[in-house]
């Protein structure tokens, strides 16, 4: 069986979605997000997401982790700049943890899980609830996303590492 993570980087909520099956089939899945509060320093939060995410990859001890590569809006320039900041902890902390960390841009993405490089968060959500025959919404958003993101690596990288 493999197991793939994924991330979706957020510094008030980091998605957390993982995948396991075996050749194409996925047999569970799991999510959650790891949130900081604005009222803590940039430091101590970016230590608590990877701390946290450390705690996960430790203890679930995937195969591979898939992580939302960093966008920025040209209206909101520091957002980007601070996303790269909790994603540089987050492969850092994949790194760590030795194991292969790839990062997929959000159209990319997008574009895999539902055909469209723009759709928007309720299609990517619905695409992935299809995809793993869920009829509940998953919560929170980022949580969906990083769902996402574990199954194009389950699906992409998979079999590759089923051969290891």
């Amino acid at each position: 069986m493999i197991k793939i993570i994924g991330i979706d980087p957020g510094l008030a909520s980091t998605g957390v979605g993982i995948v396991r099956g075996l050749k194409h089939n996925v047999q569970s899945y799991s999510y959650t997000s790891v949130h900081t509060s604005k009222k803590r320093a940039l430091p101590h939060r970016l230590n608590h997401i990877f701390l946290t995410i450390q705690d996960i990859l430790n203890s679930e001890k995937p195969d591979c982790m898939i992580v939302e590569d960093v966008f920025s809006l040209s209206r909101y320039p520091i957002s980007g700049i601070t996303l790269g900041k909790v994603s540089g902890v987050l492969l850092l902390a994949g790194y760590q943890a030795n194991m292969p960390v790839m990062e997929i841009p959000v159209r990319e993405a997008k574009k895999v899980l539902t055909g469209n490089g723009n759709a928007s968060k309720v299609q990517l959500e619905m695409a992935v609830r299809r995809i793993l025959n869920r009829k509940e919404p998953i919560r929170p958003d980022h949580a969906s996303d990083a769902l996402g993101l574990s199954l194009i690596g389950f699906y992409r990288y998979g079999a590759q590492l089923e051969n290891r």
